[in-house]
């Protein structure tokens, strides 16, 4: 063991802030992150190992208990409920013959929940040692079961691979990318390099200043200025600058990232290097979530050809003295990554837990320097606004939200996938464009965002209106709003916090109890204004994006669906809490001295 970690340490050259890539191999060589081993990569890093051990416990993707030679994560998002995740879940725990967060007593079998694994268009879906099996049935459960008992490998279990490059051998992914509507800017035709190759001919606030006259903002859903955040990067003082791709799609009900990923690599990449043009940076992470993994040697052949082809490395497209390059950072499971600040702090090798700001990352970012940070798909926008001019993409879209936006569709819909629309669209029309007309109530923005009804379905998608980062949910009339989707969301959050704030950390606990005792038939009316009041505290008493709409689930419902709220509660007239039932409370004592707790 010594001598395989003390490799894998000087493979990333004994750099504690390479701590997770040390980890991720540490795990993919033994299967687990053993106390021996905390011990001998805190010894080669020379730092202690109470820092190894609080980065192994912070993200789901790490343990140090072996999870079974055949490790399966099934989705748990409402969606994956949605499409059957119930029967699912009941056909591998019979087939198996253990229960999820466990594994079989010969250890062959670990079955484990995970949250949104960005699969909401394929659900019922589950990653097996790190293969993607979308679309599962009863049946396809069984026969991955028997092969697991048969001592098949993974791979040989896998069925027909998915559509365009997923079927590459690199990728050999059986995910399908469900691209249902293509649009003016991503999905548009593009020759590689054509972006870089203007590029080299500006100079870098001459890039900054086309960045700023396109208006675009940040699509994954902050919406800042991208233009300005460049701007202000490229003035901060510091001796080094680096670029981050925020690729971590960890809101339930997004997959457009994924997409994107699959088929469009090198805009991603070409976007990120106009960026570093523009600032002046020489290096440059791409942090994908874990769940992403089966994307790596893909990936890393998409940067060795540009690499190849000089549009990443020295001298990129003959500009003297224009230097940068890329790597690839995998988080370990972690939805409060996705947050700028903990995602820096993940690169590093830490616990993802938000930093306080000021400073924000431009000043002080990625090991202390100037750093910008996009997400995917506003670095891929980036490449067509250098193409084409900032003019023409402002003329997309809204007054105050330029451009187009992808929208990751699913739920009760006919046609489930990804679409590229204008900003602007109306709700109505979306639901029409993908045969979700029935629609009860639309969640926009995934759980962190806002459920809407019928009345609000002549609103738009945009800034001004109802901004989004891509995940639209559509909810059918057969749903029980509360149990089916907002427990789900709150069980979400509860499961998500990184726990540094107490109101994120025991609130989303105390309002999901709440919700329960409602579900219960225990509610009364004041019970409805706790959830609303204590909902409130959390917007104002967190300081990160997630404790901050952590109770949105709640409050958005609670303004737009107040009615089935209402509904759960029997006598309206009652002003006292009805919360503890005492026969319940004493049945287990009662029937154990065989007591009749009537009497």
């Amino acid at each position: 063991m010594r001598t395989i970690i003390n490799k894998i340490i000087e493979k990333f050259n004994r750099n504690e802030a390479r701590l997770m890539d040390i980890l991720l191999d540490v795990q993919a060589e033994f299967g687990l992150i053993s106390g021996d081993a905390v011990t001998l990569i805190a010894e080669g890093l020379n730092i202690s190992s109470v820092d190894v051990q609080q980065t192994i416990s912070f993200y789901h993707f790490f343990s140090q208990k072996s999870r079974g030679k055949y490790t399966i994560y099934l989705n748990d998002s409402a969606v994956a409920y949605m499409m059957g995740r119930a029967d699912i879940a009941r056909t591998f725990e019979e087939e198996c013959k253990c229960k999820f967060g466990s594994v079989t007593e010969d250890g062959q079998i670990g079955l484990f929940n995970t949250a949104c694994i960005g699969m909401n268009d394929q659900e019922p879906a589950a990653i097996i040692n790190g293969i993607v099996f979308p679309k599962l049935t009863e049946s396809c459960v069984k026969d991955i079961v028997n092969g697991m008992k048969e001592g098949k490998s993974v791979p040989e279990m896998m069925g027909e691979l998915g559509d365009g490059e997923n079927s590459n051998k690199l990728l050999n992914s059986m995910v399908n990318n469900n691209i249902m509507k293509t649009g003016s800017v991503l999905f548009s035709d593009y020759k590689n390099g054509t972006a870089i190759n203007k590029l080299v001919t500006m100079t870098p606030k001459e890039v900054i200043g086309e960045v700023k006259a396109s208006h675009i903002r940040g699509l994954g859903g902050a919406g800042f200025p991208t233009g300005m955040k460049w701007d202000f990067c490229s003035m901060a003082e510091g001796d080094e600058r680096f670029v981050l791709c925020n690729a971590d799609e960890g809101e339930p009900g997004t997959f457009k990232d994924r997409v994107i990923l699959t088929e469009l690599p090198n805009l991603i990449f070409e976007g990120m290097t106009i960026a570093a043009y523009a600032i002046g940076a020489k290096e440059g992470i791409l942090y994908l979530r874990q769940e992403y993994h089966y994307m790596k040697a893909y990936l890393e052949s998409v940067l060795d050809k540009l690499r190849e082809e000089n549009y990443l490395g020295k001298d990129i497209a003959g500009k003297i003295g224009f230097n940068f390059d890329i790597r690839i950072q995998f988080g370990a499971g972690a939805y409060v990554c996705g947050e700028e600040s903990a995602l820096i702090e993940s690169c590093e090798g830490k616990r993802g837990e938000p930093r306080n700001r000021p400073p924000f990352p431009v000043q002080k970012g990625y090991l202390q320097k100037p750093t910008v940070i996009n997400n995917v798909e506003t670095l891929c926008s980036v490449v067509k606004i250098i193409e084409n001019g900032g003019e023409w993409f402002s003329m997309m879209g809204t007054k105050e939200t330029a451009g187009t936006k992808l929208l990751s569709i699913s739920g009760d819909c006919k046609y489930p996938g990804v679409y590229e629309v204008e900003w602007g669209i109306r709700i109505r029309d979306m639901l029409e464009m993908v045969g979700g007309e029935e629609a009860y109530a639309v969640q926009v923005s995934g759980p962190s965002g806002i459920c809407i009804s019928k009345k609000d379905f002549k609103r738009t998608i945009c800034f001004e209106d109802l901004p989004s980062g891509g995940s639209i949910i559509i909810i059918g009339k057969e749903r029980n709003l509360i149990k089916d989707i907002v427990c789900n969301f709150m069980d979400f959050f509860i499961d998500e916090s990184c726990g540094s704030c107490v109101p994120c950390r025991s609130l989303p606990l105390i309002l999901k109890n709440k919700l329960q005792k409602l579900l219960d038939g225990n509610g009364v009316m004041s019970d409805l204004t706790d959830l609303e009041n204590w909902s409130k505290n959390m917007k104002a008493a967190n300081r990160c994006g997630l404790g901050q709409t952590a109770a949105n689930p709640i409050l958005s419902t609670l303004k737009n669906f107040r009615e089935d709220y209402e509904a759960l509660i029997k006598n309206k007239e009652k002003d006292f809490d009805t919360g503890f039932n005492l026969d319940a409370a004493v049945a287990a004592s009662c029937e154990a001295v065989g007591r009749n707790p009537q009497i």
